[in-house]
């Protein structure tokens, strides 16, 4: 499963020696490895990019998740670390949004201590076993997290909530005296251009969400090509997962473009502003 993983290690040697066996684990195809970054905090407090973040095969679609973190991870200085490798844009609230995620930062920041050196990287693991017994041998702290569907389960909850209020200010409009009918026109025509940017925000998650699954998907099927059949078969239900997970999160999308779409005004449901309304 996708999943975001930081792995804190005494010192900057042991943790290149963790990133060296990740990407052994990917070789071996045990593991896929999407994106990494080495960071450091240093006696002041102060975090330190030590390797930029390496987008991987499949580019900043991914890379940006992990600038994100990194930005969470280290405040204002943090933050500026991710502006600079340009990781943050659009994912920052993927990380920040629930207690499940701010329960993970807070648990990194409290492991990552003045002198400590974190490794983080986007994986693909069937299995927890591989990564654990290779970083836990170098005295590593190893968290985990899901990458999560805050995203598309926000945009499904916004686009309900967009065509309710469009559903109930129609049937106001239909029963108000002609005193409050402009007013309510306004209240539709604002809640509409709403509906038309989280059209337009939904329709670009899409594409996105598209174009990050055939880009890993490629990833893999590389991987596949120097792995050994066994390694193989694992290859294969990864992308097998990632195609259900991909399909899953589509529905969501799907379905709030759908809500979205019926929310504008069939032709000739209502009056337009200023023509006589006739009983």
């Amino acid at each position: 499963m996708n999943k975001m993983l930081v792995a804190v290690f005494e010192s900057e040697t042991t943790a290149y020696e963790g990133l060296s066996a990740l990407k052994n684990l990917h070789s071996n195809g045990d593991i896929t490895l999407y994106a990494t970054a080495v960071i450091s905090k240093n006696e002041k407090g102060e975090l330190n990019l030590e390797t930029a973040a390496d987008q991987g095969p499949i580019g900043t679609a991914t890379g940006m998740l992990t600038g994100s973190l990194i930005g969470l991870l280290g405040g204002p200085v943090g933050v500026a670390i991710g502006v600079f490798t340009g990781s943050l844009a659009g994912l920052m609230y993927d990380i920040s949004a629930d207690d499940v995620n701010t329960t993970f930062v807070e648990e990194v920041s409290n492991a990552l201590t003045k002198g400590k050196t974190a490794l983080i990287a986007e994986i693909d693991e069937s299995w927890t076993i591989p990564v654990d017994t290779r970083l836990e041998a170098l005295n590593a702290v190893v968290f985990r997290r899901l990458k999560s569907e805050v995203a598309e389960d926000q945009l499904a909850r916004e686009s309900a909530a967009i065509a309710a209020e469009l559903k109930t200010l129609k049937e106001e409009w239909k029963e108000a005296g002609e005193e409050r009918k402009a007013a309510i026109q306004s209240a539709i025509a604002k809640l509409q251009g709403k509906a038309k940017t989280m059209d337009e925000l939904v329709e670009r998650k899409l594409n996105e969400s598209k174009s990050q699954l055939e880009a890993k998907v490629n990833a893999l099927q590389e991987q596949m090509k120097d792995a050994r059949e066994r390694r193989k078969t694992r290859i294969e239900k990864r992308i097998g997962e990632m195609k259900e997970d991909y399909r899953a999160r589509t529905e969501k999308l799907k379905q709030a473009s759908k809500l979205i779409k019926e929310a504008f005004d069939p032709e000739g449901e209502m009056e337009k502003p200023g023509k006589a309304h006739t009983h």
